[in-house]
């Protein structure tokens, strides 16, 4: 019923801890207030789209963030080895120093949530990402999932710090940064083209890092952000799955869809279902992935502008699905390799890759020939 607890990184009598809790058939906002000696107000502030009003019903398995106030009390046998499995909790003086005061240079991501900063901290090369603080659900998503998680393909959460203006996650720093990179106009970013050979392994490794928090954590997780530019590498060019910020929750024994309220993710990675009904499964993921192999096949981005599409855009998922109902797929796919990969002794390999049962006709049922494959 409660789960993971997670620490403010407060200090004195203001320390609280924050703990999910999913929702029970009939619980009211008040009555969890009540239950876990919260105020209505505070619950309310730590999860966007909740009712004010204290006897409004809340949809069962939904999990919520509730704050605690965090209570003293001696260790207890074991409790030492539970609480170093937390993420270190570091002080704004460290990050501040970490980031050489946020220096500008140090910039090696931005999104909507803020801005990633490479770091030196306690000896460390890190990536810091500072996050504004109406940015709360996605702060709170990530630090819940990555604290249970733990594969060599996740990117790993080293610690976390936090302020009344900024929140910050502290993570490994994987020097060759994102995928995106490396597949979109990489000599101009001052990467070498990826072989055929460093693609397939960092499929192979992406696909690793998305079945572990899908099939072989005590919690399922759906991802929902599954790109390029979340999929991280190393020094070595090996993959890891980052970026936990729309992560969803998802009970092992329930088979049914996800549905959401809000569309969420990123447009060309997202299956037509998800689109259309707002519904999400650890599917959502499947198909987003499918959008990646896509990628590292054709060299082109997941969406473009394209002014005779009635949206403005064109989705390279449409276009992967349209040649693989062509009478000749094989054909037809050969004009949209990534020109590097044109070899004749790469064409075999990546037919391989690509190929599916004539007989598909949904998106989803592609990628999931693509990744059986």
């Amino acid at each position: 019923m409660i789960g993971i607890a997670l620490l403010c990184g407060c200090s004195g009598d203001q320390a609280v801890d924050i703990v999910t809790y999913s929702v029970q058939k009939n619980d009211t906002l008040g009555g969890i207030a009540e239950l876990l000696s919260a105020k209505v107000e505070e619950i309310v502030s730590l999860n966007e789209g909740l009712s004010q009003q204290a006897l409004s019903l809340i949809d069962e398995g939904k999990v919520l963030f509730v704050p605690r106030k965090k209570q003293r009390r001696r260790m207890k046998p074991g409790q030492a080895t539970l609480e170093s499995e937390k993420p270190r909790v570091y002080t704004l003086k460290e990050i501040d120093k970490a980031t050489n005061g946020f220096e500008e240079s140090r910039i090696i991501g931005e999104g909507g949530y803020g801005r990633v900063y490479y770091g030196l901290l306690r000896g460390k090369e890190v990536a810091i990402k500072r996050m504004k603080s109406n940015r709360l659900s996605e702060f709170f998503a990530e630090l819940k999932a990555l604290c249970k998680v733990n594969h060599i393909n996740v990117v790993e959460l080293l610690g976390y710090a936090s302020e009344e203006e900024f929140m910050y996650l502290v993570y490994e720093y994987l020097p060759n940064g994102s995928l995106n990179n490396h597949l979109h106009d990489p000599l101009r970013k001052g990467h070498a083209t990826l072989s055929w050979t460093a693609r397939v392994q960092i499929a192979v490794d992406a696909a690793r890092g998305i079945e572990y928090i899908h099939d072989h954590t005590k919690a399922r997780y759906v991802h929902r952000d599954i790109k390029t530019a979340n999929i991280l590498l190393d020094q070595g060019l090996r993959a890891k799955v980052a970026d936990f910020g729309l992560t969803m929750l998802a009970e092992r024994s329930i088979e049914e869809d996800f549905v959401v309220t809000r569309l969420m993710g990123t447009p060309g990675y997202m299956a037509p279902e998800c689109v259309r009904e707002l519904q999400i499964t650890t599917k959502t993921d499947v198909f987003a992935f499918g959008v990646v192999l896509a990628e590292l096949i054709t060299g082109r981005n997941a969406v473009v502008h394209d002014h005779l599409q009635p949206s403005g855009m064109k989705s390279l998922a449409m276009t992967m699905v349209k040649i693989f109902r062509e009478q000749h797929p094989e054909m037809a796919l050969e004009t949209i390799i990534d020109s590097n990969l044109r070899r004749s002794s790469l064409l075999q390999d990546v037919h391989k890759v690509v190929s599916v049962h004539s007989s598909y006709t949904s998106c989803c049922a592609v990628y999931m020939s693509i990744l059986s494959n």
